[in-house]
C-alpha cells in the first residue's frame, strides 16, 4: 500500500536514514515501498531527551530508523522502559508501556512511537512538563 506524504514548504523529513527537505512550494510525493519515514516534526534531538518517556522514545526512534545500530538503541530502550515501568502506576499507562514494549519486539517501531506520544500527555500531567521548558519546581525552594 503506497503512503501519501503531503509536504509543506521547507519541511524536513528522514527516509532510510537519508534528510530530505522539501522545496519552497508544498508538494505532495507517494512512496510505493515499504521505507522508514519521520516527519520533521516526530524527530527528537538528543538534547531534548530530557525525561523519563523521552528516554523511551529516543531509542525506538534511533532503532526505526537505523538497522545497523538496533541493537545497542534495544539495550537502552529495555533498560529506559525498565525504569519507566518501576515508576507509573497509572493502570493505563502501564498497559501502553507494555503494548509498546510488544511492538519493539515484533519490530514494529513506529507504532511504538505513535504509541510512546500518549505517554507525553500521561507525563505532562504527572510532571507539568512543556517540551522546551524546564520542568516546575513544585517543593516550594
Amino acid at each position: 500500500m503506497a503512503l501519501k506524504l503531503s509536504l509543506k514548504p521547507g519541511e524536513k523529513f528522514v527516509v532510510n536514514g537519508a534528510v530530505i527537505v522539501n522545496g519552497d512550494r508544498r508538494a505532495t510525493l507517494v512512496l510505493q515501498n515499504k521505507a522508514s519515514l519521520l516527519r520533521e516534526k516526530d524527530i527528537m534531538q538528543p538534547d531534548e531527551v530530557n525525561t523519563p518517556v523521552r528516554h523511551v522514545y529516543f531509542p525506538i526512534m534511533l532503532m526505526y530508523m537505523d538497522e545497523a545500530g538496533r541493537k545497542g538503541y534495544y539495550e537502552k530502550f529495555v533498560l529506559r522502559m525498565t525504569e519507566l515501568l518501576g515508576v507509573v502506576e497509572d493502570p493505563e499507562a502501564k498497559a501502553l508501556c507494555v503494548a509498546i514494549s510488544q511492538d519493539v519486539m515484533e519490530g514494529e517501531y513506529y507504532k511504538a512511537l505513535n504509541k510512546c506520544k500518549k505517554l507525553f500527555v500521561y507525563e505532562k500531567e504527572r510532571l507539568n512538563y512543556v517540551p522546551g521548558s524546564v520542568p516546575e519546581d513544585t517543593t516550594g525552594n
